[in-house]
């Protein structure tokens, strides 16, 4: 893409560039690597925040892991890679958005070498489909953990309250049809603080005929104006700085709210689009991981199916998409636990989830296999 060549090489590209420099760029085990890395984008494993897996990268075997994340509008997604590693080691931590259009390839957004520290990436207005990448250097590896969460991009503005304190939404009919609601009312006592949603600058307060008391907040890194209306008294004067949960002023029913219970305008503007739906802003995520129950003793070991029909899955849960039922014969490797599931790896290379519960370890069968004969054997000795 014509854009990519005016950015930065990214941290994972300068080492395959370093690579090449080099002159390993065409070793058997550099294109292993590389093709690690490629076939991880491609083949992701589907999850859904919040989500938390231990895994397992074999130094010896050149690999890497990719998750597919989809994050909503108003939503920004937070994640966490960390190492267990006894070397000094460089993970190459990359997120890509999915294009719209299956003819473009993903494009990097964000990209680190570094360890043990939590990252966010936020593109509020879209919202949008992601790949997480996790890949360490050359014959390093070890066990990892990706812990995976979503946060709400701006904070809620009234003090003590939630999303179900939102009783009109946007779009409702006002003034008999002739005009629609461009925010959502949030209703609280009168008084109640009113909180800045994000860090900005109070733009206009004023005292209008419609709205009552109000404050615009000027939200410049995203490019937002933020409004607040039918407030009981403001808390802050044109241009003044302020973050998120500084009060900004207190709720009430002044302006054309005087007939209604106290209560919250609140909208969210965006020049060339106008008016936003606050609603999926203001909805908190959830933030509670599943407790791990799956057995990570077994990273990097072999399982095998417990029995015939167990079926294989696109990500950690009943209702993701089946990619086939596995062959009871099957050896497995146990590449990542997450909640009551293991990610495994088929032979084939194609990574995949099963229920821990559904396998067994490798040996356990073949043990059982071989009790039957040696019994013979025994049943033998003694006649």
């Amino acid at each position: 893409m014509l854009e990519d060549s005016f950015r930065d090489l990214t941290p994972y590209e300068a080492y395959q560039a370093s690579l090449a420099a080099a002159g390993l760029g065409e070793t058997a085990l550099v294109r292993d690597w590389k093709a690690a890395g490629q076939s991880a984008l491609k083949q992701p494993v589907t999850v859904t925040p919040p989500f938390e897996e231990e895994g397992y990268i074999t130094p010896e075997e050149p690999s890497a892991v990719a998750y597919r994340i989809h994050i909503p509008r108003g939503r920004k997604l937070t994640f966490a890679v960390s190492l267990d590693s006894d070397e000094d080691t460089r993970l190459f931590i990359d997120l890509f958005r999915l294009p719209a259009s299956g003819d473009n390839p993903p494009r990097p957004v964000f990209s680190s070498d570094s360890l043990s520290r939590t990252f966010s990436h936020e593109d509020p207005w879209r919202g949008g489909d992601y790949v997480l990448r996790v890949q360490p250097e050359l014959l390093r590896g070890g066990s990892f953990r990706v812990a995976l969460g979503e946060d709400n991009v701006f904070a809620f503005p009234v003090e003590g309250h939630s999303a179900p304190s939102i009783l009109s939404f946007f779009g409702a009919p006002r003034d008999g049809g002739r005009r629609r609601h461009h925010g959502v009312d949030i209703f609280a006592r009168r008084g109640t603080p009113v909180l800045a949603v994000a860090a900005g600058r109070a733009d206009r307060v004023r005292n209008t005929r419609i709205g009552g008391k109000v404050v615009w907040l000027r939200d410049r890194q995203r490019g937002a104006s933020i409004y607040y209306a039918h407030l009981d008294s403001q808390h802050v004067s044109d241009g003044d700085l302020v973050e998120p949960g500084d009060t900004i002023g207190f709720v009430g029913n002044t302006g054309n709210a005087r007939t209604t219970p106290p209560h919250l305008h609140f909208g969210i503007y965006r020049r060339g689009e106008g008016p936003l739906d606050p609603f999926p802003f203001l909805t908190a995520p959830r933030t509670q991981f599943a407790e791990q129950t799956a057995d990570a003793a077994l990273l990097g070991a072999r399982v095998q199916p417990r029995n015939e029909g167990i079926r294989l899955r696109a990500g950690p849960g009943t209702r993701e998409d089946i990619l086939g039922e596995l062959d009871p014969d099957a050896p497995l490797r146990v590449v990542g636990a997450a909640g009551e599931w293991y990610r495994v790896r088929l032979p084939g290379g194609v990574d995949g989830y099963v229920a821990a519960r559904l396998t067994e370890p490798l040996q356990a069968r073949t043990q059982e296999q071989a009790d039957p004969q040696q019994d013979r054997q025994d049943q033998d000795q003694e006649e």
